[in-house]
């Protein structure tokens, strides 16, 4: 992962003047990704005897403001367990409300929705901790999840398990792991090239929500065939079936998620209460008065249309009148910000539904534009093309640069001028360089 430089920003209101010389050197400066390890290790290292479960908490707040903020999300940034719980013993609902309502849900879904302490910490640890995070996602979630349901039921998979990308990606379509999982649903490059999702220099398919979706859908269906239990194609879309495999055998043969628990890796035991604990606090928004930010557009409200030549995010905003952010918001496969026409591939732009006749209109003017920017691109010169058609003479008795320059039709002073010759004069066996076409 690419490092830059991060300074955790305290305030004396927060820490007293020994504490802040004891622990932190305290400079003003964005809070960037790459050192999201370094306040990991604070929050994980500091001796609880110098802080207040307030303080503490703050820390934990700084840390989760840089995981949700990050680009470089990995699914245990959205995923806790016990241990990263700060300030846990308060609680949001109590233990009796927890259990009817998830046993009402229970009953609305395929999966094995039942109570059990770790999955309590768990919600409660997200609603006391992350719970001003949940507006913005719910904005994403209804941009998204109308598109995910529609593939999920085209491929019979609860739709509950729109969830999962929440998940796995905090809802960003551009979202990179650690070790490269990438996209809403975060794919490896094999997993991903596996289900059909193409990466070149241009294009990411694993970001492209819909194609994604539908890599997703089918990869879950497969993990069902294999298991024929949803909770455990959970488990095995984290983990791998042959992890999953592994803990049923250890395990003694049980199948229940609950019961290969412990025998799973540390992520993967932390993964599906993640979910059913997203699932819990989006069917029950309302009753903790968490309300969705209205979103910048509905999944409804925007369409692709197909280009025709290579053109920029930048040409279409300037001719369309639409802002580049969104243009780039809407198209997160394309990694240059550049739509690339290949023979095949019918790469095409998503835009607000409202600008797709004004493309059709610019359509031409766009392609013009992009014709005359391209134009304006230095060019390789041409005598450096000519190297490649160079060859080599070796001077024969009688020759002279008169002779040689008419055999090969070139002029004298470029027989000169390529081979540094400072006179006319020529030895048996030298050897010239000449360009035939050079006039």
């Amino acid at each position: 992962m690419k490092k830059f430089s991060i300074f955790l920003l305290c305030t004396a209101s927060l820490f007293s003047q020994t504490k802040k010389d004891t622990l932190f050197q305290v400079e003003k400066d964005t809070l960037a990704v790459s050192k999201i390890d370094s306040l990991q290790v604070a929050k994980d290292t500091i001796n609880t005897a110098f802080f207040s479960d307030k303080d503490l908490q703050t820390i934990d707040s700084l840390l989760v403001v840089e995981k949700f903020d990050s680009s470089l999300i990995d699914t245990l940034e959205y995923v806790l367990n016990d241990l990263d719980i700060v300030g846990k013993t308060n609680t949001t609902l109590t233990t009796a409300l927890l259990k009817s309502r998830l046993a009402d849900l229970n009953e609305k879904t395929p999966f094995n929705l039942a109570y059990n302490p770790s999955l309590e910490n768990v919600i409660n640890s997200y609603l006391l901790h992350r719970k001003r995070y949940y507006p913005a996602l719910m904005a994403k979630a209804k941009y998204y999840f109308p598109m995910f349901e529609q593939y999920l039921d085209a491929y019979d998979i609860p739709l509950e398990m729109k969830y999962l990308a929440i998940v796995e990606s905090a809802l960003r379509p551009k979202a990179k792991s650690g070790v490269g999982a990438t996209g809403l649903w975060q794919f490896m490059y094999a997993t991903g090239k596996q289900f059909g999702l193409k990466v070149s220099s241009y294009v990411d398919e694993r970001q492209d929500p819909v194609k994604a979706t539908v890599a997703a859908c089918k990869y879950l269906s497969q993990l069902f065939t294999i298991f024929g239990d949803w909770d455990l194609a959970l488990a095995a879309y984290n983990s791998g079936p042959g992890n999953v495999r592994k803990a049923i055998k250890r395990s003694g043969g049980y199948k229940n998620y609950w019961n290969i628990r412990p025998f799973l890796p540390i992520e993967t035991a932390s993964y599906v209460p993640a979910f059913y604990a997203t699932m819990y606090i989006f069917e029950y928004a309302n009753a903790h008065n968490l309300y969705a930010e209205v979103p910048a557009y509905f999944h409804f409200e925007t369409d692709t249309i197909q280009i025709k030549r290579t053109v920029s995010f930048n040409q279409i905003s300037e001719k369309i009148d639409v802002d580049a952010d969104v243009v780039k918001t809407l198209n997160p496969s394309y990694k240059l910000e550049i739509i690339p026409f290949v023979k095949d591939r019918n790469y095409a732009v998503r835009l607000p539904t409202n600008k797709i006749v004004t493309f059709l209109d610019q359509e031409t003017a766009i392609y013009a534009l992009a014709d005359e920017e391209a134009a304006k691109r230095e060019k390789p010169l041409p005598k450096y093309f000519e190297m490649d058609k160079r060859i080599r003479y070796k001077v024969k008795s009688g020759d002279y640069l008169g002779k040689i320059a008419q055999k090969f039709g070139v002029r004298i002073r470029d027989l000169k001028q390529w081979n540094r010759l400072k006179n006319n004069q020529l030895k048996i066996g030298q050897r010239l360089s000449i360009y035939p076409k050079k006039i």
